[in-house]
């Protein structure tokens, strides 16, 4: 049974760290492409950023770009998102999600629609908290 459980999320203050870590059990995570969404409060879920099998190939949005960075360690079956500089904007439940294929579109990488059937197994979820 594929399960994934998010950790790392908590209360930092804006221009803070934190690293979030997506443990994959069940299933070899090197097999699955692995993404990172967010829901805040009324709105809906968005992608934050995905990586590929292999970890060669890697997608962020526009607002996280040069502040998150996403990696895998596929030996512990673990994603993990290092977010820097944090901002209050920042604030939502965290998830990952695994979709056992690559999404390319030629030499880009991209993280189709957390709305999509893409995804095959999602966890639960972990809270970040942007505030001083």
């Amino acid at each position: 049974q594929l399960q994934l459980v998010e950790s790392g999320g908590g209360l930092v203050q804006p221009g803070g760290s934190l690293r979030l870590s997506c443990a994959a059990s069940g299933f070899t995570s090197d097999h699955y492409s692995i993404g990172w969404f967010r829901q805040a409060p009324g709105k809906e879920r968005e992608g934050v950023s995905c990586i590929s099998p292999s970890g060669d190939g890697t997608n962020y949005a526009d607002s996280v770009k040069g502040r998150f960075t996403i990696s895998r360690d596929n030996a512990k079956n673990t994603v993990y998102l290092q977010m820097n500089s944090l901002k209050p904007e920042d604030t939502a439940v965290y998830y990952c999600a695994a979709a056992a294929q690559e999404f390319w579109v030629g030499p880009s990488f991209f993280c189709p629609s957390p709305a999509s059937n893409s995804y095959e197994s999602w966890g639960q979820g972990t809270q970040v908290t942007v505030s001083s």
